[in-house]
């Protein structure tokens, strides 16, 4: 029940899915939260190879139309919560002060040039990747598509929990406080279940997967230097810029599979 819990606490807080309910916020649910970060990625990424399959099948659209579709469906999943962050963070990284200087714009409801610009080119990419991958599509793409969102999700649990706080305040603390890295053993079940499904379902596709999960891997750690070294630590802005990087990655290795290993 608690896992439950946990599962829609995510839900309404890093997806636009309407849950009219309200859900304790104690320890052992948030803890539960935590846990679930990448079954709501998982949740994402399949929706999205689903709508793939059926615009890619059964519509009239133009291979254009549908990887606009995906695209926006992509933005519209999350409710924008991790752009937000993209754009508070490129503020403050760019504004070229201290550490302490940047936690304090990040904090300014206003964005700045430089956090539209980054917006605009983060997103831009991300249809391109979208687009030459709808062009090159083969049977591994719909597993990479549901990948991505889940592997996006499991980096966000985990620099949560193995990167310091740069305050004492925010939703990210909050999150924090109620787990230990210990909790996410949890995450490495999910990995390995992923992968057998994919050795079940189509074996061919097993050595991209592996691919993506290692830059997954590298992912993890170039986000945790950048994040200590940049602001200090994690914040909730800093951990949505993070998600939002980490997968615009997973999309270029996506993208690059298509023209170099599946293509």
């Amino acid at each position: 029940m608690k896992w439950v819990i946990g599962l829609l606490i995510n839900i309404q807080f890093f997806t636009s899915i309407p849950i009219r309910a309200s859900f304790p916020m104690d320890t052992p649910y948030v803890k539960r939260a935590v846990q679930t970060f990448p079954i709501v990625g998982l949740i994402q990424g399949l929706i999205l190879a689903a709508l793939f399959h059926i615009l890619s099948t059964w519509s009239p659209f133009s291979l254009l139309a549908i990887a606009f579709i995906l695209w926006l469906f992509s933005i519209l999943v999350t409710g924008g919560i991790h752009l937000d962050g993209w754009m508070d963070a490129s503020d403050a990284y760019f504004s070229y002060y201290n550490v302490e200087k940047r936690l304090e714009i990040m904090k300014d409801p206003r964005t700045g040039a430089f956090g539209v610009l980054s917006v605009i080119l983060l997103l831009s990419t991300r249809f391109f990747f979208l687009y030459e991958v709808v062009i090159w599509q083969s049977s591994a793409t719909y597993l990479l598509l549901a990948w991505v969102p889940f592997l996006g999700k499991t980096l966000m649990g985990l620099l949560l929990l193995h990167v310091k706080a740069a305050k004492e305040e925010g939703l990210a603390i909050m999150f924090q406080r109620a787990a230990t890295p210990k909790s996410l053993w949890v995450y490495l079940v999910y990995v390995v279940a992923a992968v057998g499904v994919v050795s079940l379902i189509n074996a061919t596709t097993i050595v991209p997967v592996l691919m993506i999960l290692s830059v997954a891997g590298f992912l993890f750690f170039f986000l945790k230097n950048i994040a200590l070294r940049w602001f200090g630590g994690i914040t909730g802005d800093v951990l949505g810029a993070s998600v939002e990087g980490g997968e615009a990655v997973l999309w270029l290795a996506v993208w690059l599979l298509h023209y170099f290993v599946m293509g």
